[in-house]
């Protein structure tokens, strides 16, 4: 919308209604907000934002505002919120009549030499008026005269000089000088004039004048150049001699002074150069005007112009005006949302004043496009203040130049924060290990939970969930620090009755909606020592077992077996064993990790017949520091088994009279149990392995069962094998010999009766070897009688007996023979040949 108003108005006069002329809803103007853009406000104009009335605020010069432009503008942008519309006001200075005409000085002189021909011309200084259009110079006048008259012409620019003709030759001795009237009149309506004394004063004839190559000089001359640049070199010529025809360059006398502000002309040469900042922006266009004069008497200076057009270079960068900048936008705002409005301007001309502009990085802003220059800064897409709590918004303008000139300006923008996130905790499961015997009230742990989210949205409280631990409320075992995590046990724990025990902890924001998560806390008990060794067995009347040990008895021998047990665990469970006191001469050695109490060596035939011993052994775990027990032995050295059996008959009527059933007793019956099956297993499998002997159940050719026994064998006695393990390693003889690849006779101690003496006993085993298969299989065959145990005629299956000799037994496993290497190697088999003897003397203990 457009409005005129003329310049020197009184406060107060009425331009017009802004909101009439659009067409807006005067009732509505408060409401949407009505306002100026800060950056478009005149001190000389004002809107009253109630009614839309614009309004002369203070007086306008349009002289001081815009100079001799020749249209005077002010503008203004006004705007309303929900929604967003935008108007550009434009105001028309009108200029009035109300500067007259004025000359630089009061009194001008004009010196003419008497020899100048009729139509010779003087420029003039010209008057100046700041009015503009119909109310500027119009014209000039001078006295009526018989010798001058002005010949007023216009420039390029429009403004208006005068030239003085000579209309007839003077003469200086008739008249040295002549005074006029110069009147200045300008276009108003009434006009209005001003005046400056003419004075022309005569000089004495010089003959010849400096001439110019051509009239008017047209140069073109970038911006900005630099001070000391070449404009143009002039050149007049004179063809007078000596001083007469020395030129000196002077500007005019109508030039103005800006122009010599910019520009500067060497006296001797001629030479034009830049002397101040050309600036297209302020003119496009600058006249200079240039007198050439010689240094002879009555000289008559020659004129010329120079047109310097100047060429725009790209020396405005773009300017970046924001009018409105929210402030803090939701993170729930929708796209779209506007954030700012700014306005973009540029003082070059055409490609160097065209904008190109673009919001910088990668933010969720975007720029749209309102009208002109005017843009607005929106939302592009859904915020996210965990992210981003703020964005620095750049908005950079460039313009299409070359070089290319930017400019830039940033706005910070807050996201406010919405409840959008749940409390999330560093574990899912948390374990907590927790040393038994804790003190109750004591700090166990802390659990974390975290929330992106701030303020009243991330404050987090903690609480345990309801649950039962052996039939008890969770509570009553843990606590927890609402506002920390820190988790604390309200009793003192037992690993010997609770282990381990899980709960829930919720993490709970405060927001609205409260938003809440949960994690999983198991607390383990560590185990302490705080349990020594309980000893199960032997035990004994007041404390002390009795043990027998027959004087016969061979190194080896075990006299009884310590059994404790610890109600710890790991290794403050690990039990070792180890004889304190009463082993002085090392009669007996204990196996520290099983507790087997044995003889160390022979008994002697010359000690006493009743020798006992009283053995002190003492059961320590392996905890820190370590708890330990003791159990008292007292071994009672008898000369048979009988005497054993009585000495225990007399410990078991003892107990019987004290009504209570020993736990040694309950061992010993145990054993005797195990002893019993064992032995009656094994009558079992000999009267099975003689019944089959006899009835030739495995029968075959000597060349079949040696040469084809995995499908003899497997053929015939497929039910009966007895595959080969650790378990079933026997000894042979050393000198045990195979007949062939599939059988071979392995001699087995049987003692009579489980009793200490032991028979030398052959027993023929059939040794089958399949080819596919790394495992033997034994079947057991009748015992064999030395006599025929070399007869391989008689033995259909090639097995060879071999009788028992006190030589050190060979171990045979898988069908191979592994022989010993060490006498360590041999001490050891010769322990598992007594083995049997030492189960049997146990058995009937």
């Amino acid at each position: 919308i457009r409005y005129s108003v003329p310049e020197e108005a009184e406060h107060g006069t009425l331009v017009g209604n802004i909101a009439e002329d659009l067409g807006l809803d005067l009732t509505k103007l408060a409401s949407r907000r009505f306002q100026l853009v800060p950056s478009s406000r005149t001190p000389y104009l004002e809107v009253n934002l109630e009614n839309g009335v614009l309004f002369v605020n203070e007086k306008i010069d349009r002289e001081q505002i815009c100079k001799q432009s020749a249209s005077c503008q002010l503008n203004m942008e006004v705007f309303l919120e929900n929604p967003l519309e935008l108007f550009r006001v434009e105001i028309e200075v009108v200029d009035i009549n109300d500067n007259p005409p004025s000359f630089p000085e009061t009194d001008l002189t004009v010196e003419i030499s008497e020899s100048a021909t009729p139509g010779t011309r003087f420029p003039l200084e010209s008057a100046f008026d700041p009015d503009v259009g119909s109310n500027a110079l119009r014209t000039y006048d001078i006295t009526t005269n018989n010798y001058f008259y002005l010949d007023v012409q216009t420039q390029t620019d429009g403004n208006k000089f005068a030239e003085l003709v000579l209309e007839k030759p003077l003469d200086r001795e008739q008249q040295a000088a002549h005074r006029y009237v110069l009147t200045a009149v300008d276009g108003g309506q009434p006009p209005r004039t001003g005046t400056a004394l003419l004075v022309v004063k005569v000089l004495d004839s010089n003959d010849n004048v400096p001439v110019f190559e051509q009239p008017v000089y047209t140069v073109s001359l970038s911006e900005n150049a630099p001070v000391g640049t070449l404009v143009i070199q002039l050149n007049a010529t004179d063809l007078d001699e000596g001083l007469n025809g020395e030129i000196v360059y002077s500007f005019s006398n109508h030039i103005s002074s800006h122009v010599k502000e910019l520009f500067s002309i060497d006296p001797r040469t001629g030479r034009i150069e830049v002397r101040g900042e050309v600036d297209f922006e302020e003119s496009s266009l600058y006249q200079i005007f240039i007198q050439a004069k010689d240094l002879g008497p009555n000289a008559v200076p020659a004129h010329c112009k120079v047109l310097v057009k100047v060429a725009d270079m790209n020396d405005n960068a773009p300017e970046i005006t924001f009018s409105t900048v929210t402030e803090s936008v939701s993170e729930k705002a929708a796209p779209g949302t506007v954030i700012a409005l700014l306005s973009l301007t540029d003082r070059d001309a055409e490609e160097n004043g065209q904008i190109h502009v673009e919001i910088l990085g990668d933010v969720p802003f975007k720029l749209k496009s309102s009208f002109r220059n005017y843009f607005t800064i929106v939302t592009d897409g859904f915020l996210n203040r965990e992210l981003a709590d703020s964005y620095s918004v750049t908005v950079v303008a460039r313009d299409k130049g070359t070089p290319s000139l930017a400019s830039s300006k940033s706005i910070r923008v807050q996201v406010s924060d919405e409840n959008d996130n749940v409390p999330t905790f560093t574990q899912s499961v948390y374990d907590v290990y927790v040393t038994e015997n804790n003190v109750p009230g004591a700090y166990i742990h802390a659990v974390m939970a975290l929330d992106p989210d701030i303020g009243q949205n991330a404050l987090i409280s903690y609480s345990i969930l309801e649950c039962d631990i052996q039939d008890m409320s969770v509570k009553t075992y843990v606590s927890i620090n609402e506002e920390t995590g820190y988790l604390y046990a309200l009793r003192s724990f037992d690993y010997e009755q609770l282990k381990d025990f899980t709960f829930l902890v919720r993490a709970k924001d405060s927001g609205a909606p409260e938003l809440s998560s949960n994690a999983t806390v198991k607390v383990i008990i560590v185990d302490q020592n705080d349990n020594a060794p309980l000893v199960l067995a032997p035990l004994g009347k007041n404390g002390t077992a009795r043990e027998p040990l027959p004087r016969s008895a061979e190194p080896g021998y075990l006299v009884t077996r310590v059994v404790a047990m610890d109600s710890d665990d790991g290794e403050n469970a690990r039990l070792s064993y180890s004889i304190q006191r009463g082993n002085e001469n090392g009669m007996f050695r204990l196996d520290w990790r099983t507790g087997e109490l044995r003889t160390a060596r022979r008994m002697s035939a010359k000690r006493d017949p009743h020798q006992q011993y009283d053995l002190v052994i003492e059961v320590r775990d392996h905890g820190q520091p370590p708890l330990s027990s003791s159990a008292s032995v007292l071994v009672m050295v008898v000369d048979s088994m009988a005497e054993g059996r009585g000495v225990g008959d007399k410990v078991g009527t003892s107990k019987a009279k004290d009504g209570a059933l020993d736990l040694t007793l309950i061992l010993i019956i145990a054993l005797g149990c195990v002893s019993f099956i064992f032995l009656l297993v094994m009558i079992v499998l000999a009267v099975r392995c003689q019944k089959d002997k006899k009835l030739n159940i495995y029968t075959c050719l000597t060349s079949d069962c040696c040469l084809g026994c995995s499908s003899c064998c497997s053929r015939q006695g497929r039910s009966r094998k007895k595959k080969l393990s650790k378990a079933d390693i026997m000894l042979v003889q050393s000198n045990v010999n195979v007949s062939g690849p599939g059988t071979a006779q392995v001699p087995v101690e049987e003692s009579g009766s489980f009793g200490s003496h032991h028979q030398n006993q052959n027993y023929c085993y059939q040794v089958c070897l399949t080819p596919e298969s790394a495992k033997t299989d034994l079947m057991f065959l009748k015992p064999c009688s030395p006599s025929r145990s070399t007869d391989t005629d008689h033995n259909p299956c090639g097995a060879i007996v071999s009788g028992y000799t006190d030589q050190q037994p060979d171990i045979i496993s898988n069908g191979s023979i592994l022989s010993n290497e060490t006498k360590h190697q041999r001490t050891e088999l010769s322990y598992l040949v007594e083995r049997p003897r030492r189960v049997n003397s146990l058995a009937t203990t």
